[in-house]
């Protein structure tokens, strides 16, 4: 195995199946999306780019809530499910070891990377992209497993980065990296991101109606996702025109 996720779009492959698992499920509808929601605020009339938007459930919420929504993903099938449950967004596929060359600098308000940190290779980079995009007072809020549940699961060196290969519960076979929480803090450092909120994940109480057991082991124990709201340094990568909120043209 080599140390590498790739390009390849992996979620191309149960897209659809992913969609009914994703709509309700636990994990996705009671769990992460509310954290990520909470997490970006109030988004009426804001610009919000859904970065690896998967079938469009981030988007159709934000854009309820009154955001004009940009998203992309890899995976075809996914900006196909995100084009018919969004009418109103714009949706691409778009490689994230790629510059997002369709889009301006300082362009959005709001940037969205909800799961899907794990399956990048070079994560500097992608968030460095995400910045760059970023207006001078907006804000990432992104969402990845929980290192320390992650640990739990495989064993081995909890601060060794490593790709690792598994099979979910619906046969999904998925390839991503097992990093440490350091790991991110200190790459959301580098691409010029200041962390302003950490949250490792407990779901909300109305949850609890809707898997007791789940709901009471992830309120006490770090096994799921957790999210973080990460704002831009403001005294690297932007020219001075954009730091002083100049944005004519953009």
């Amino acid at each position: 195995m080599t140390d590498a996720v790739g390009s390849f779009p992996q979620y191309e492959v149960f897209a659809d199946d992913f969609l009914d698992h994703a709509q309700d499920g636990f994990y996705n509808a009671h769990y992460d999306r509310p954290a990520c929601l909470e997490l970006l605020g109030d988004v009426a009339g804001l610009h919000v780019l859904d970065a690896a938007c998967g079938p469009g459930l981030y988007a159709e919420e934000l854009t309820a809530r009154g955001a004009q929504v940009t998203g992309f993903d890899l995976s075809p099938r996914m900006v196909e499910l995100s084009r018919e449950r969004v009418p109103a967004g714009e949706f691409r596929v778009q490689n994230l070891a790629e510059p997002i060359s369709w889009l301006p600098d300082a362009s959005v308000d709001r940037v969205l990377f909800a799961l899907a940190l794990e399956y990048v290779d070079d994560r500097v980079a992608a968030l460095r992209e995400l910045r760059r995009v970023l207006r001078p007072d907006g804000a990432l809020v992104l969402s990845r497993q929980h290192p320390f549940g992650d640990w739990l699961r495989h064993g081995g060196n909890y601060f060794e980065d490593r790709v690792i290969e598994e099979v979910w519960s619906r046969g999904w076979r998925v390839r991503y990296w097992l990093t440490p929480l350091e790991r991110t803090c200190d790459e959301l450092r580098e691409a010029g991101f200041l962390i302003e909120q950490l949250r490792e994940g407990r779901p909300p109480a109305a949850a609890a109606e809707v898997d007791p057991e789940r709901h009471a082991r992830l309120d006490r124990e770090p096994i799921g996702f957790l999210a973080i709201r990460a704002v831009p340094s403001r005294t690297c990568g932007w020219p001075a025109e954009v730091r002083e909120g100049n944005h004519e043209g953009i």
